[in-house]
């Protein structure tokens, strides 16, 4: 069949009507009649007149903080009914809507008797119906009642229902339930349901064909569906622009032009952002229809597009997590669960709340309360030895030590040692009551906290870890979290003082971002769980705090992933979707200073555990090369000399072991090559010595 046939044969099933519609019609001019001769009796009839309920069941909708749609739920039985204004729809569509279906909607008390009279003399002369004697009102009673359109009985129990409804609502409120109960074919219902599906857009602008065929689909919702008969809905969306050119809505020439406008054969999927976010809003209150969030729209969709991609060629069980907040006020500006709410490996679990183990992100609130504490200072020296804290021996993530370094240096290499030395001098419980100012809801393994909780000994979430950060980013201030508009706190209790704060965010500023960009813009930590379980990456910059997770849900191992190699890529693609620059960093408050170690209080000059013996005259002194040395080897190994300590020596280069068990005070370490290099000796007794220097 081609085409034009097609058309004609779906106008013709629109057409033919049963003859009973017919006498309906007559009936309900005779009871206009009848009425108009005994008024009394027809307003106490419909004053009487049981009323369905006025507000029917709409879809639950999630709003973005500028009022975009995030994601809407289905209503009974699967179908989208989204509630509407008016004032909401394009305008040209209401002066069709009243063009086509009701020329005196806003003149009639609900039943527009020439209407009907007309109708009733079509369908006696014809012997079936012309046209409808049905005002909007009338239709809208139909809807509420989910009656049928043809039986004189329904008929006039939609009349009475209209002359009722038109005493109860304005006419702003009747034309609501119409826009918002309309059928639109298959499972939508009203007008901004149709339009999101068939245009993906809201009806707020509309073209001239776009408008005429959400006319025209109410009419005959299943027979005319784009989706399933496109040359039905343009046959009849031109039917309403033929009509509209005739009542003067629009010209002959716009007439023309929407004719030519394509048909949309395929409907489009409702927005489903925020997918783990908006299930959480919902449940923490089931009875609210619109839920308006602090969440952007560009960023949540780029953020989801880049959790599913950034794991293309990786095991298909692995999953990712990013959250962002503005830290100036705790708005959640985007929160990813996960890769895909159905992706494989449980994509339906929100992983920014999952309690998982966060391995070395802890550590600069660590080193910011030691700052406050006067227990040290970002110049001050710490060892980075083995040592037994009363039984615990914690090491290094490589394996290696590299005994004194600036507590600087031992936050942005991440060491273990030196967190825990201070961890101890602090007291466990302090930096769990510092957690808690900031909002963190850590959980323990069992028992009262121990050292272990400096390298993640303990149980927190992703949105735990950004609501620390942004603390840190906002002062040392607690900074709380919310993604609901109108609940922020404002800011909470301070956990560190200001200087501190921003000294550990300017040591995590200098560490060289992973895609080799410029220093200074971003203070960025990464963190990898025990058994390589989680890999974190967390970072700031003068507004904004993003958190990164990725692991499996169930908590299984993913051998040799690290968070400075899978998570801190992903840190700085975020932060490219904020602004194309990031936000600079505060400037540092006022009272901080910047000292090079021997400006110090001799105190401060190097951290001692409590407890630890002073240095005492037989301690190692590297004796050649001096610290800060440059030497030419030409390729040649470097002569090292050592002075007092115990043997036998170890000598490491950049905390690598060199050589092991030498009695000797000199030794010459292998070709070293070119660069800088730490050269550290420790002697029998633990106590070490280090310089820096530059081979050529």
């Amino acid at each position: 069949m081609i085409r034009g046939d097609r058309s004609a044969a779906a106008g013709g099933r629109e057409k033919s009507r049963p003859r009973h519609r017919a006498l309906a019609l007559l009936a309900l001019a005779g009871l206009l009649w009848t009425g108009a001769l005994a008024r009394d009796r027809a307003e106490a009839w419909i004053e009487a007149t049981e009323l369905p309920t006025l507000a029917p069941q709409l879809s639950v909708e999630m709003r973005a903080a500028g009022g975009d749609l995030l994601r809407a739920y289905t209503v009974d039985e699967g179908r989208w009914r989204m509630g509407l204004r008016p004032d909401q729809v394009d305008p040209l569509y209401l002066a069709m809507l009243r063009a086509y279906e009701d020329r005196r909607f806003d003149r009639h008390a609900g039943v527009d008797p020439r209407a009907v009279l007309r109708a009733a003399w079509q369908a006696l002369r014809a012997g079936q119906v012309v046209s409808g004697g049905s005002t909007l009102t009338m239709q809208v009673a139909r809807l509420l009642e989910h009656s049928g359109t043809g039986h004189w009985a329904g008929k006039l129990r939609q009349a009475r229902l209209a002359l009722a409804l038109e005493r109860q609502l304005s006419k702003d409120q009747i034309l609501s339930l119409y826009l918002t109960l309309a059928p639109m074919g298959g499972n939508l219902e009203g007008v901004r349901a149709a339009s999101l599906a068939y245009f993906g857009k809201e009806p707020t602008r509309l073209t001239p064909a776009q408008a005429a065929l959400l006319v025209a689909l109410p009419q005959a919702p299943e027979a005319r569906r784009p989706d399933r008969d496109p040359w039905a809905a343009e046959a009849a969306r031109d039917r309403v622009l033929a009509r509209m050119t005739a009542a003067g809505v629009i010209d002959a020439e716009t007439e023309r032009a929407a004719q030519g406008d394509p048909m949309p054969r395929t409907r489009q999927p409702f927005p489903q952002l925020a997918a783990h976010l908006t299930d959480r809003a919902r449940a923490a209150q089931p009875d609210l229809t619109r839920h308006d969030l602090t969440l952007e729209v560009p960023l949540q969709a780029a953020l989801e597009r880049l959790a599913a991609s950034a794991l293309q060629g990786m095991q298909p069980d692995l999953s990712v997590a990013l959250l962002v907040a503005d830290h100036r006020d705790g708005r959640i500006l985007a929160s990813v669960g996960s890769r895909g709410f159905a992706a494989q490996g449980q994509g339906f679990v929100d992983m920014t709340r999952a309690t998982r183990s966060p391995g070395s992100t802890l550590k600069p609130l660590i080193y910011a309360m030691a700052f406050d504490a006067g227990l040290a200072y970002p110049e001050t020296l710490i060892d980075d030895v083995p040592t037994d804290f009363s039984g615990y021996r914690p090491v290094n993530f490589d394996g290696a030590f590299r005994g004194p370094v600036p507590v600087r240096e031992a936050l942005q290499l991440s060491l273990n040692l030196p967190v825990v030395a201070l961890t101890e001098a602090l007291g466990p419980a302090r930096v769990m009551a510092a957690l808690r100012r900031a909002g963190v809801a850590a959980e323990l393994p069992g028992g009262a906290p121990g050292l272990a909780i400096s390298l993640g000994g303990l149980g927190v979430s992703l949105e735990d870890l950004v609501t620390l950060y942004a603390g840190l980013a906002a002062g040392g201030t607690a900074r709380p979290l919310h993604w609901r508009q109108g609940e922020g706190e404002g800011p909470g209790a301070q956990v560190t003082s200001a200087v501190a704060a921003w000294q550990v965010g300017h040591i995590l500023a200098d560490l060289l971002p992973p895609d080799g960009g410029p220093r200074g813009r971003i203070a960025w930590k990464t963190g990898t769980s025990y058994g390589h379980r989680d890999a974190w990456a967390l970072g700031w910059d003068g507004a904004h705090v993003v958190g990164v997770w990725i692991g499996r849900p169930d908590g299984t191992p993913v051998p040799g992933a690290f968070g400075a190699d899978l998570a801190a890529p992903l840190l700085f693609r975020a932060f490219q979707h904020l602004a194309p620059e990031p936000t600079e960093l505060a400037a540092p408050p006022r009272g901080t200073l910047l000292l090079p170690n021997d400006a110090l209080p001799v105190p401060l000059r190097h951290f001692r555990r409590r407890g630890a013996a002073a240095p005492d005259a037989q301690a190692p002194r590297l004796a050649f090369p001096p610290d800060g040395a440059t030497l030419d080897l030409a390729g040649a190994s470097l002569p090292v000399r050592v002075e007092r300590g115990t043997p036998p020596f170890t000598w490491l280069v950049n905390g690598a072991p060199v050589l092991t068990g030498q009695r000797r005070a000199e030794a010459f370490l292998p070709r070293l090559g070119t660069g800088f290099a730490d050269v550290t000796v420790i002697d029998a007794t633990g106590r070490s010595s280090r310089a820096s220097i530059r081979l050529n």
